[in-house]
């Protein structure tokens, strides 16, 4: 689990089985100017949600990964428990079929850049909960 400290930054938890896709989302979250934790499964991101989930405004997650939740359950798991939280699900082979995602979740197909998870995120996040480097449109 990645935690950098900062008060005043909104927390983003990133949920990917593969370490290096994992990394670079972290990386592209903490660009935008999230805090960030992580974890390598839905199974271990419902343990983090338990213990953070008052911090978290942002969960972005895999799809396909190991364990009893994939990203889409455990997107409409996040959605269901935790209403605050807005949820970014990515993948490189699976798509959302009808019901697979909560109301208001996005989906961004992989690879990503920066500017396109930043464009979602500026979409799915209300403003309140915007980190500053996301609020500047003129900012990726």
């Amino acid at each position: 689990m990645t935690h950098a400290s900062s008060n005043a930054a909104p927390c983003a938890l990133v949920v990917d089985d593969d370490g290096m896709v994992r990394m670079a989302a972290v990386d592209i979250l903490a660009e935008a100017g999230f805090t960030t934790l992580a974890a390598s499964s839905g199974d271990k991101a419902l343990l983090v949600l338990e213990e953070h989930h008052a911090c978290i405004v942002l969960l972005f997650t895999d799809v396909q990964m190991p364990g009893v939740h994939d990203g889409f359950a455990l997107a409409r798991k996040v959605a269901r428990a935790y209403p605050h939280i807005s949820i970014v699900a990515a993948s490189g082979q699976a798509k959302p079929g009808p019901n697979d995602l909560p109301d208001g979740a996005r989906f961004i197909g992989k690879p990503f850049s920066v500017d396109i998870v930043h464009h979602h995120l500026r979409e799915v996040l209300p403003d309140e909960q915007k980190p500053e480097p996301l609020r500047n449109k003129n900012r990726a």
